[in-house]
């Protein structure tokens, strides 16, 4: 079974950004559609974002303008950009490609 490892999670004020990395290990990025997933303190897990294999990337209303999900096939890795962060954005998040989760990183959006 292959591994999903993320990284790029912080402390960022409010209006800033933040890039998060999920690099894919066993797994072949092109072959799947995937899922970046937010799960606030306290809270459950929710959707943020799925991205296909070919087509349109969907955002949930909250995210839209202001997050993007990449994909850079030579590296194996999806990506999800986050510009003009709100404190409501903090939570860990995760990937979900394949089967697997990522084990998640921490964004805390706090002046």
């Amino acid at each position: 079974q292959g591994q999903l490892v993320e990284s790029g999670g912080g402390l960022v004020q409010p209006g800033g950004s933040l890039t998060l990395s999920c690099a894919a290990f066993g797994i072949i990025v092109s072959n799947y559609s995937m899922g970046w997933y937010l799960q606030p303190p306290g809270k459950g897990r929710k959707l943020v974002a799925t991205s296909p294999k070919t087509g349109t990337t969907y955002y949930i209303d909250s995210v839209k303008g202001r997050f993007t999900v990449s994909r850079d096939h030579a590296k194996n890795t999806v990506y999800l950009q986050m510009n003009s962060l709100k404190s409501e954005d903090s939570g860990d998040y995760y990937c979900y490609l394949g089967g697997v989760w990522g084990q998640g990183t921490q964004v805390t959006v706090s002046s």
